[in-house]
């Protein structure tokens, strides 16, 4: 008889995978926006480099300012599922909007800028099944590795298919308003990675990096793995103290309102140790990964991604 594995709790809007405690008509809010020209878009699947990127996005924008605190991330960069598209619709510019929705399920603009980072599928499934792990409203407190691996292989954790959503980008990489990054290449060279980021962003941001040397290295400091590590005592805390007193803004958007509700009603209470911004390492995944997992782990690469060359984002790192 074969062992019945844990799975993570999660909800379905409209036939979509998503966290339990997203209101779902934030979340429709969301898959309906439609964007403004001016808009600019963080887009990833879930722990492939979001909140790393919306930092460096920022800090460029800003000039080498960072957000003061994790509730400055909600107001300046928000979560489009989280918060809703009315609070997006009226956040000042210009500043980049968080999402996870993937390119087939969200209105596309060809007007808006969207920065799209992909990470290797390995190293995504270790840091998705930690962060699974760690927030209680997934329920998964006792799930191990191999039970999330399951999961994730099948295409069945929020946000949808690892695969689907990488693809789904990766035909759209070549267009004027698309920045297609790797983590990896992030993390190798993170100067070149935020100068290209610039150029994107628009050519002023490009000559403020490239005629101020002191802005760049405020850059990167601001954006290191060691300074945003800070934040998760913050985090934490935002979390755990939940109430609409500690939103900065006048009215606290309808999305917050209904996390918060959820965190009281389901009395979910934050770990002793939160790590959401963990190691940030290429490569850990070898420290999970049995051979036949990462065997199947490639074996699906390969089928999902036949007649493209997805493949040559990480040739090397796949090799191993």
């Amino acid at each position: 008889m074969s062992q019945q594995r844990e799975k993570p709790v999660y909800q379905e809007v409209d036939g979509f995978t998503i966290n339990t405690t997203f209101l779902p008509d934030c979340v429709r809010s969301a898959i309906h926006y439609k964007p403004r020209d001016d808009d600019i878009f963080v887009v990833t699947f879930p722990k492939c480099g979001t909140t790393w990127t919306q930092h460096i996005v920022h800090n460029i924008l800003n000039k080498g300012e960072t957000f003061k605190n994790f509730k400055d991330v909600q107001e300046r960069s928000p979560f489009i599922e989280m918060m809703g598209a009315k609070f997006v619709e009226n956040m000042p510019r210009p500043q980049a909007i968080k999402t996870h929705l993937p390119f087939h399920v969200c209105t596309y603009s060809p007007k808006a800028k969207y920065i799209y980072v992909a990470r290797n599928p390995r190293d995504c499934c270790v840091s998705f099944y930690h962060h699974t792990k760690m927030f209680p409203e997934y329920q998964f407190e006792d799930g191990s590795f191999d039970d999330f691996f399951e999961v994730f292989i099948n295409g069945e954790t929020e946000w949808g298919d690892y695969f689907d959503h990488l693809l789904s980008a990766y035909e759209y990489r070549n267009d004027p308003n698309v920045c297609f990054l790797t983590y990896e290449e992030m993390k190798d060279d993170a100067k070149a990675a935020v100068l290209k980021l610039a150029k994107f962003l628009g050519p002023q941001y490009a000559e403020m990096l490239e005629s101020d040397d002191k802005i760049m290295m405020k850059i990167l400091d601001h954006t290191s793995m060691e300074f945003m590590k800070r934040f998760n005592k913050d985090m934490k805390l935002f979390y755990s103290n939940m109430d609409e007193t500690s939103f900065i803004g006048a009215e606290v958007p309808e999305g917050l309102k209904y996390v918060m509700e959820v965190f009281k009603t389901r009395d979910l209470k934050m770990p002793h140790k939160f790590d959401f911004i963990r190691k940030g390492a290429v490569g850990d995944w070898k420290n999970y990964f049995s051979p036949v997992q990462s065997k199947r782990l490639m074996e699906k690469f390969y089928t999902k991604t036949k007649g493209t060359d997805v493949f040559s984002l990480w040739a090397k790192l796949l090799q191993d």
